[in-house]
């Protein structure tokens, strides 16, 4: 099928880190792309801010300027525990570089989307995709939306890229349903202004996370300097039918508590802006990623890493292997030979980050269980050496090929570890 006057070859639903990503790619390659957001910019979004080298590699790889204002590099991690405290820099490597960042959500959403829109993608802001456009075979061949006006329209593509986030309101709609023995984690985070920590050079994790008894609990709270002034102030958690449901507010609560009263967080005075949360979808918990014509990107496709919840670079790593499949595949004519072409996504995905993922489900379930994260939290933090292997394992960081003795040790654990079955 064509696509419609209004439509585009590829249209990308969602402006988000992953979204943005996709058609920035697509639009470099000289295909003519649409780009979908409901909201308008500058808007918020749930998030730590914080960026790994894995997200820094692919910053640099579409040619973002990080040194301007609005960034706020960081030298590693500083990781709190029963009252002990470990400092550990960034590995560094020929693939990933030794430094993190952090922005903003409320701007680096928007500076990502007018870098796609400098790169040629249409750009469609407070637009809402209402559900994707099928023909008589099931095929998504676009998508309906509801412009700034409230007047709905249909933009026809060849094909649709989900990046919608953790509803995945397009995957549901073609009939792929979130995996539910898969984790899903919660997170809430606020700003807070504290001249003492806004620019610490350590990104701050706090791994002892405890409920109002005293019982440890599988997830960690974090202290994220911004460098203008504030910090991002939050914790994650695992949901998981062993631990119940969690009071994610209260438990922030109960841990600002234990923060020393001169960083000034927790106090109400100090608080800009509102406590919010949101679900964080891991380990491949929707899939298969590409079904008729629609291919799935970052927390769509359930992509977070169940390690330590980090979205933001695998939203951009699908995005960008994403858009080289789509290019190969429109290359070749609509039918059998375009099909096996964007096969290859889901394929490349599961061969990516396949075995890595179900190891780190493996790791979800016993942070699951009270006595081993116990041991974790009361030990780890006492051994620079695990905790640098810890790191280097649970931030995904291996170089390829091995680069140094803790990439031998930790690229055997990937690779035992069984491959993930394929879902039709």
């Amino acid at each position: 099928m064509s696509p419609a006057a209004d439509g585009a070859r590829i249209v990308v639903v969602g402006a988000g880190p992953g979204g943005a990503t996709a058609a920035c790619h697509l639009a470099r390659q000289g295909l003519e792309v649409t780009l979908v957001e409901k909201s308008a910019f500058p808007r918020e979004k749930v998030c730590g801010d914080g960026l790994t080298p894995r997200a820094v590699r692919h910053l640099v790889r579409m040619g973002i300027d990080t040194s301007g204002p609005g960034w706020m590099r960081n030298r590693g991690l500083r990781f709190v525990s029963r009252g002990q405290t470990l400092e550990l820099d960034w590995p560094e490597s020929g693939r990933f570089p030794g430094y993190g960042l952090t922005r903003r959500r409320e701007d680096f959403d928007e500076l990502l989307a007018r870098h796609a829109e400098a790169a040629g993608a249409r750009l469609l802001t407070r637009t809402k995709a209402t559900g994707p456009l099928r023909d008589r075979a099931g095929r998504v061949t676009g998508v309906s939306v509801t412009g700034p006006d409230g007047t709905p329209r249909e933009l026809g593509a060849e094909l649709v890229l989900a990046a919608d986030g953790v509803a995945g309101r397009l995957a549901v709609a073609v009939g792929i349903e979130r995996l539910k023995k898969r984790p899903v984690g919660t997170a809430v985070r606020r700003y807070y202004r504290s001249p003492a920590k806004h620019r610490d050079p350590y990104l701050e994790t706090w791994l002892d996370l405890r409920r109002e008894d005293g019982r440890i609990l599988p997830g960690y709270s974090w202290i994220f300097p911004l460098g203008d002034g504030r910090v991002n102030v939050g914790l994650g958690v695992l949901n998981d039918s062993r631990t119940g449901t969690m009071e994610t507010r209260r438990l922030l609560d109960t841990w600002l508590a234990r923060t020393p009263g001169e960083w000034g967080l927790g106090e109400a005075d100090n608080a800009d802006g509102p406590l919010r949360g949101a679900a964080l979808p891991m380990g491949f918990n929707r899939v298969p990623h590409y079904r008729d014509g629609l291919l799935l990107i970052g927390d769509a496709g359930g992509m977070v890493n169940p390690c330590n919840g980090e979205g933001i670079a695998y939203a951009m790593e699908s995005a960008e292997l994403a858009a080289e499949v789509v290019a190969q595949a429109l290359a070749r004519p609509a039918g059998p030979s375009r099909e096996r072409a964007l096969e290859q996504y889901p394929a490349q995905m599961a061969h990516r980050l396949g075995r890595y993922y179900r190891l780190g489900r493996g790791f979800s379930a016993l942070m699951a269980r009270p006595a081993f994260t116990s041991l974790v939290t009361q030990n780890a933090v006492r051994s620079p050496g695990a905790m640098r292997f810890m790191v280097r394992l649970l931030s995904n960081l291996t170089d390829t090929p091995a680069s140094d003795a803790l990439d031998h040790a930790v690229k055997p654990l990937i690779r035992v570890t069984p491959a993930p079955r394929p879902v039709p």
